[in-house]
């Protein structure tokens, strides 16, 4: 979590992400060896924090928006966070899979979805609802 946080990304955000979930992508959605309901983390609306899941990253983002996440979801892919060689990819569940294959990255990585990759990047995100009112 010190990664997201030296990134400028909160886990949650009052009116924006009550609940954060860090869960392991390093067995894709469907294998026989899955032990995450992934079914259950489509339907979260809160911070999802995946850990070793670069490489399952597209089936892990076509699963979540099939279960529900809209694919406009913002994401951040945050490699070798922290590092001399650190690289951070602000995309959507939509997009991602094909952001992280033209930009080749590698793990490892922390991987964000939710709307708090919003309320960190105004820029990139079209206002995040808080309470009503919008965090620009």
């Amino acid at each position: 979590m010190s990664v997201l946080g030296l990134a400028g990304i909160p886990v949650s955000h009052r009116g924006v992400a009550h609940e954060v979930t860090v869960v392991s992508g390093h067995v894709p959605p469907g294998a026989p060896s899955s032990l995450v309901d992934w079914d259950a983390l489509a339907r979260l609306r809160g911070t999802l924090v995946l850990l070793m899941a670069v490489e399952n990253l597209p089936a892990i983002a076509e699963h979540l928006v099939l279960g529900g996440r809209p694919s406009g979801t913002p994401v951040a892919v945050l490699v070798e966070g922290s590092l001399p060689g650190e690289r951070r990819l602000l995309s959507t569940l939509g997009d991602v899979a094909a952001d992280v294959r033209r930009e080749g990255l590698r793990p490892p990585a922390v991987v964000v979805v939710g709307d708090v990759v919003g309320v960190a990047h105004p820029e990139r995100y079209a206002a995040v609802a808080v309470g009503g009112a919008s965090v620009p």
